[in-house]
């Protein structure tokens, strides 16, 4: 069996506990390059579920407007708002537009002809009647509506006018330079009532530039609605539907699942309707919302800084999990907010509410065409059910207690009508800490089903971390790994990645579904990095992480196989590295800074009688003078000022410095073992706005905690402040007292492997991550049991670590070979920097 590598809890004051560190490059390129992998070919580990690998679909980065959902047309429906971005009106994206001289005035009324109460706003055009015409044109996303040349796509519009004789609209597809895109579409419009137009213009050539103009002649006035140009070919041409290549790209996937619609969309902003009288704008995502013909759809408030439409709603989820063969996991919010919001609703009759949504939400999902929520199911074109077996409650909540009150009022419904539904609770936003500790203990108290874990770090911690789960315990809930990514989207990070699905794989039988995040990303709308697909208008890119997951969802296997690698030795060095001083958002005062020896002769000691001569400021951020003696950062504003002072081969040391805040948000921060500005240690007392205290690790500028507790920063108290650094132990004191202790000593593994066998083909998968510059020689041992076949079929990811797949470039992309001369025994040398699935036919 494979080795277990713990990652025990930290604990202030413990005397050692097992926690992170970086090892740079070279010293993995001096690694010896021979290992072996022993694989017990013959034997079965723990069955790996259809859902292992999946995805989770949240509207950030203009995943859905802009982006999945095909819709071309930017704020079609004038509802933007500046509660959605302080930029926003109801004409963002439109432009008014004089033709052939016309005049006239538009704007957005939100009145009593309205096309409905819950598509509240439209666009009222008053014509002048002088025998031009006047109306509005569309800037669609990035660059402009991007069309094909020969493709057909389908305006409509909802319309009326006080024109006795009609109005007469023209629709005008063409680029920024006045080029005629399509040729015009006629439309008139008769009565004084709301009625919905259509038309189908053709391309007759390319273009990302395009701009729609809609305009009226006549007199008298025109109201304009869910103005929408549509492209006729969506994936599997289902209208209202989405964007082909991104979704044909999400299908090659082969994902087993789909988590949607968020995140942290879900669960913030206020949790009451849309609707009378305050028609709140900034809303958790509710799904009754989303449903129905899209004109009486509720606008919303995206967490993100932007408006969402919900066009694309939660049907289309449904029915686009269907379509790529992904199990549907919808996430419904918990009345406690989170993603820094941190806010629970006491409202009895709202969580009553919203639990019966719930119920309703399971009925549109599965009920009959008879029912209810069925029937409505059933008009929007699909009366079989989608077969629903796992529901999420809450996103990521920080109240952990006031999470689980209402958690279980949601599963206690649930189960009490629908017992075969898996209810999955989770463990707040990150991989550790108290809020993750207290939901565990609730979610174990409570008999939890399924818990999701959210984290996010650097790939150091990916690689230290494989055997996360070796230890957790098989009584419990089972793991349902909801969002995870490495901190950028170089490849380096995908071989961190890699590295980590191996330890996901090979305890399948704990965990049991697990999802990079976030999916999508419009290049000119980033609000989150890294992401699985990027996109602008026209074209779209995998990652070279989307290469990694799509390379292990279409080779998962049936179960898992034993075997056990040789690992690389000599990979931990003590803490070595200048000392440093730094503020965030805060002035502080620093004074009789003092390293010594462990040994205690004076390395470095400074009271700024002299001025600060000694200190670089390294962030080159804030103000820093000396003042009264003491070394003061005056800038309030300024975050991460960090100075440095003293010799790069210090280790084994301590230091000392008196520490007094003078204003601002948060407190003190005292820096050690400093490489550079993107690698130190830090000790963050009074961080997050003055809430709690940490010592953080900083791997090339991704930041994890290594230990915590709620110590807050008074203003204008001196603090005596103490770091011990003994080889890679640490000890901190506050004030004379030992604030807390950890040692930093797991081994980022650069070499690791997982075997899963695939029934249907009688292979076994060979899954092998080499995340260095040194290509591993490795002798692979099969056992006696088995009949090998001489052949093996590899599949290999491999580029330069610090390579970016983008739109013009994918230097990461999956090669296929073939190896001879496979056997019960047999020699392959793994690239370096590179991911490799070896398919090898071994039968008992």
């Amino acid at each position: 069996m494979p080795r277990t590598r713990r990652s025990p809890r930290l604990a202030l004051g413990a005397a050692a506990a097992a926690v992170l560190v970086a090892i740079p490059v070279s010293a993995w390129a001096q690694a010896p390059a021979g290992y072996t992998l022993q694989i017990d070919a013959a034997a079965a580990g723990p069955e790996i579920a259809d859902s292992m690998h999946g995805i989770f679909y949240e509207d950030i980065n203009r995943a859905a407007d802009g982006g999945l959902y095909a819709e071309l047309v930017q704020n079609r429906s004038f509802e933007y708002d500046p509660a959605d971005n302080g930029s926003y009106t109801g004409l963002t994206s439109w432009t008014p537009t004089s033709v052939g001289g016309g005049t006239g005035t538009a704007r957005v009324v939100d009145d009593s002809a309205r096309l409905n109460e819950r598509n509240r706003r439209h666009l009222r055009l008053d014509l002048a009647g002088d025998g031009g015409a006047y109306g509005v044109t569309n800037a669609g996303y990035n660059t402009g509506i991007a069309v094909e040349k020969s493709e057909r796509y389908d305006f409509s519009v909802w319309a009326r006018t006080t024109g006795p004789a009609g109005t007469r609209l023209t629709v005008r597809l063409a680029d920024t330079a006045g080029v005629e895109l399509a040729r015009p579409l006629q439309i008139t419009v008769t009565g004084d009532e709301w009625v919905k137009y259509q038309g189908t213009v053709q391309a007759g050539q390319d273009s990302a530039f395009g701009r729609l103009t809609v305009a009226a002649s006549g007199s008298g006035t025109v109201r304009l609605d869910m103005v929408s140009l549509f492209p006729r070919d969506t994936f599997k041409n289902r209208p209202n539907g989405l964007r082909e290549d991104l979704a044909q790209k999400i299908a090659a996937l082969n994902p087993g699942f789909l988590r949607f619609p968020g995140g942290c969309l879900v669960n913030t902003g206020s949790h009451y309707g849309y609707e009378s009288p305050d028609y709140e704008r900034r809303r958790s995502y509710q799904w009754k919302d989303t449903v129905g013909p899209v004109e009486e759809r509720a606008t919303n408030a995206n967490f993100w800084g932007y408006n969402q439409s919900y066009g694309l709603g939660y049907f289309e989820y449904f029915q686009f999990a269907e379509d790529i063969g992904a199990m549907p996991v919808p996430v419904v919010p918990a009345l406690v907010t989170g993603c820094g919001q941190n806010q629970a609703t006491d409202d009895p009759d709202l969580l009553r509410r919203h639990i019966q949504d719930t119920l309703d939400l399971i009925e549109f999902a599965n009920g009959p065409a008879t029912s209810a929520w069925g029937a409505e199911r059933a008009e929007m074109g699909h009366p079989e059910p989608f077969g629903l077996t796992h529901i999420a409650v809450g996103n990521e909540e920080n109240l952990p207690d006031a999470f689980f009150e209402r958690f279980l009022r949601f599963r206690d419904a649930i189960k009490g009508r629908y017992p075969d539904i898996t209810v999955i609770s989770n463990s707040g936003p990150d991989d550790a800490g108290p809020t993750f500790d207290r939901a565990w203990q609730l979610a174990r108290q409570s008999d939890a089903e399924m818990v999701d874990e959210h984290y996010y770090n650097d790939p150091t911690w990916f690689l230290e971390n494989n055997g996360r789960y070796d230890t957790y315990d098989r009584n419990g809930p089972q793991v349902f790994l909801g969002e995870y990514a490495s901190r950028d989207n170089r490849f380096f990070n995908s071989l961190a990645e890699a590295a980590y699905m191996t330890g996901l794989e090979r305890n399948s039988d704990i965990v049991k579904m697990a999802s990079y995040a976030p999916l999508l990303a419009n290049v000119d709308y980033v609000q989150w990095r890294p992401d699985l697909i990027w996109f602008d208008n026209h074209r779209s890119w995998g990652s070279t992480s989307y290469e990694t997951q799509k390379l292990f969802m279409n080779n998962v296997g049936d179960h898992v196989v034993p075997s056990e690698a040789s690992g690389t030795p000599g990979l931990s060095e003590p803490i070595t590295g200048v000392i440093g001083l730094s503020t965030w958002r805060t002035s502080a005062a620093y004074d009789d800074v003092t390293v010594t020896s462990a040994g205690g002769g004076t390395l470095f000691q400074d009271d700024f009688s002299a001025g600060d001569s000694r200190w670089t400021n390294a962030a080159d951020r804030g103000t820093w003078v000396v003042e009264n003696g003491a070394y003061v950062q005056r800038d309030t504003a300024a975050e991460n000022t960090m100075v440095t002072a003293g010799d790069p081969a210090w280790r084994d040391y301590d230091v000392r410095v008196k520490a007094t805040k003078r204003a601002g948000a948060e407190g003190f921060l005292v820096a050690f073992g400093v490489r550079d500005t993107g690698n130190y240690y830090w000790w963050n007392l009074g961080g997050w706005d003055n809430t709690r205290s940490a010592v953080e690790r900083s791997t090339d500028g991704a930041k994890q905690t290594m230990i915590e507790d709620a110590t807050r920063i008074e203003t204008g108290r001196q603090y005596d402040l103490r770091v011990e650094v003994r080889g890679r132990k640490v000890t901190l004191y506050l004030d004379g007292q030992v604030w807390g202790s950890f040692t930093d000593t797991a081994v980022a593994e650069p070499f690791r492997q997982v075997v899963t066998r695939d029934q249907s083909t009688g292979e076994l998968i060979v899954k092998v991550v080499n995340a260095q510059a040194t290509a591993a020689r490795t002798r692979i041992d099969l056992g006696d049991g088995v009949k090998v076949g001489p052949l093996a079929r590899l599949t290999t990811l491999r580029g330069d670590p610090e390579a970016v797949n983008t739109a013009d470039s994918q230097p990461v992309r999956p090669v296929e070979s073939t190896l001879r001369g496979v056997g019960n025994e047999f020699t392959h040398t793994f690239a370096p920097y590179s991911i490799t699935f070896m398919r090898v036919r071994a039968r008992p």
